[in-house]
């Protein structure tokens, strides 16, 4: 069973090819079992490229807890780049279904690969209703939680999966695992969440931190940036064209309020490719 590992600012992911003859019984336990990285290949999650009828492709992605995840803006980077890169198409726009939706991708193209890619992640979900978040009010800015007698300030949305999004002084040294952990798993969000933790540098960049729902902190999360960068518009902290900087780099992130659709620009690499090899009982690297 061919696979290819790829990254998207360090966000990680195993990618299968299930275009063809490639099935996948059980991605649930596989996710946890390759994502484990002392004894698997180690990543954030596995991706699963099938073939779909209403897009170009479809992406089935899967956490490293083995819970299965609407969307990945990193993910879905690693696969525009690798369908065009192996070939599966020659455009260079394309459409990816999801759990979230149908997204456009435009792969901006340098010496016959792409460099970098354009997505179009859609418009924000701003009713709590929908996030999920409960209470259900009426505005899912400034929501006020307090975790461990620590006070956090959050702005709620989704943007195809839930966020919330929250200041946090001197960010560097926070403690990411332990906050990030119990408001993901806060009753207030009954399909839990993913939480940025955010310092502002000035009106066009942001240096963040993440906590992903089902797979811990990450180098970076192109769902996150999105909803950061929303978060921090409703609260008229930003403009509407920013750089996001993350452990694993910076995504470029606009809202364009036209047609109210967010647009999140960065790179993806392929890290190397390999076998895994099927023993009856277990899975051999």
């Amino acid at each position: 069973m061919h696979f290819t590992k790829m990254e998207g600012l360090g966000n990680d992911y195993i990618i299968f090819d299930c275009t063809k003859e490639l099935k996948i019984d059980n991605p649930n336990e596989l996710s946890k079992k390759l994502s484990n990285r002392h004894f698997g290949i180690g990543s954030d999650g596995i991706i699963l490229i099938k073939n779909s009828n209403i897009a170009d492709y479809m992406m089935d992605i899967y956490n490293k807890d083995g819970s299965r995840a609407e969307m990945c803006g990193n993910g879905i980077r690693c696969i525009g780049k690798y369908i065009y890169d192996k070939k599966l198409t020659t455009k260079n726009i394309i459409t990816i279904e999801t759990l979230a939706g149908i997204k456009e991708l435009k792969l901006n193209i340098k010496n016959n690969k792409v460099d970098t890619i354009t997505v179009d992640m859609g418009e924000p979900i701003l009713n709590p209703i929908l996030v999920p978040f409960i209470p259900q009010e009426k505005n899912s800015q400034n929501i006020s939680l307090i975790i461990k007698n620590k006070q956090f300030q959050l702005t709620c949305l989704s943007v195809g999966n839930p966020h919330a999004v929250t200041i946090i002084k001197n960010l560097k040294d926070f403690d990411v695992k332990t906050y990030g952990e119990l408001i993901e798993k806060n009753n207030h969000f009954p399909n839990k969440t993913n939480v940025e933790f955010i310092e502002i540098q000035d009106k066009k960049n942001i240096n963040m931190r993440v906590w992903e729902r089902g797979s811990g902190e990450t180098l970076a999360c192109g769902t996150g940036a999105s909803a950061v960068l929303v978060a921090c518009v409703l609260n008229n902290l930003i403009d509407n064209l920013v750089n996001i900087h993350l452990q694993g780099g910076t995504l470029t992130i606009e809202w364009n309020k036209q047609n109210n659709h967010i647009y999140m620009e960065g790179p993806a690499n392929i890290v190397y490719e390999g076998k895994i090899k099927k023993n009856n009982k277990q899975t051999l690297i």
